[in-house]
């Protein structure tokens, strides 16, 4: 297993497989929209981009994929992801289907990064890992919403072949540090895994463009789930916004910052170009103890429960 060349925040490309009608996020986005993201990334340096098939059924995968052909494919790393509830059951080997239809998607013959989505059935689909690795197809694996417990089971499966896990990607944020209190962001640490925290700004709500009077797009999943909350998390926007006015920067740029400060690698999602200059900012700010105190505290207080409703409890 080869090494990850790891930037310390990846891209997410979840938006990108949005339904025509914006059923998810409230837009659908074109290629020709997202060539202008991809260029300015690339050339900031942000190279690692996180997708899955499970993200509008290859939507997402396809885009990436035609997106990132005009760069040589060492530049670059693609992170996508194995889902069990989307295995059909005709096959024996419903990995490698899954792996070579995003292989043929993502227009490349290895991935950099295979991911188990979700911890349904680990003693059923881990093993199918091992000859995909073996043969190259996959470089690194990491596992997906899955506990502590499940973690170190898939490990043991994988060691039998003499290979291990290379991450973890968890849903984790101000608002959702589900991961942290479960000892799983030690865990990582201890043993040399990077910990990608997925909704870091919770599809939004934390950037501060978003309040009751400017609510997230009307219709969208993401809408139903959060604008019922917003009036709870204005004091932690409010903080975030101040504390990054200090240092000359935004909500969104505190609330990445204070990811990368736990340790983790921020995986944020980028729908324009204006955006990426963002992510510099994020890691090069400095926040002090007292700032996290102040904005964990203001998080609790809001007492806002944001886990998916594909996630399990970490605890």
């Amino acid at each position: 297993m080869t090494n990850l060349k790891q930037p310390r925040i990846a891209l997410g490309t979840w938006a990108w497989g949005d339904t025509p009608n914006g059923q998810v996020f409230g837009n659908h986005l074109t290629t020709t929209e997202l060539q202008p993201v991809v260029d300015a990334a690339m050339a900031a340096g942000l190279t690692l981009w996180d997708t899955a098939y499970a993200y509008g059924a290859g939507a997402s995968e396809e885009k990436v994929g035609e997106l990132l052909q005009a760069y040589p494919r060492e530049s670059y790393q693609l992170s996508t992801k194995f889902t069990p509830q989307m295995a059909t059951g005709a096959s024996d080997h419903e990995v490698a289907d899954m792996l070579a239809g995003s292989l043929k998607r993502l227009k490349t013959d290895y991935i950099d990064l295979y991911w188990i989505h979700n911890p349904a059935d680990i003693e059923k689909w881990t093993p199918q890992l091992i000859p995909l690795v073996q043969s190259g197809q996959i470089k690194q694996i990491g596992v997906s919403n899955h506990n502590l417990a499940q973690i170190k089971r898939v490990n043991e499966i994988l060691g039998a072949a003499d290979i291990q896990i290379s991450a973890v990607q968890n849903h984790f944020s101000l608002l959702y540090r589900s991961s942290e209190k479960a000892g799983i962001i030690d865990y990582c640490q201890e043993h040399d895994l990077t910990f990608f925290a997925y909704m870091v700004l919770e599809q939004g709500i934390l950037t501060g463009r978003y309040d009751s009077k400017h609510p997230l797009p009307a219709g969208s999943a993401r809408a139903a789930a959060y604008n019922g909350v917003l009036p709870q998390i204005s004091a932690l926007v409010a903080a975030l916004t101040e504390i990054g006015a200090k240092q000359q920067a935004s909500a969104v740029e505190v609330a990445t910052a204070y990811a990368l400060a736990k340790g983790t690698t921020p995986i944020i999602g980028v729908t324009k170009a204006k955006y990426i200059p963002s992510e510099a900012t994020a890691l090069a700010l400095k926040l002090t103890s007292a700032d996290i105190d102040r904005l964990e505290s203001l998080a609790a207080t809001a007492d806002v429960d944001t886990k998916g409703s594909w996630e399990a409890p970490m605890i």
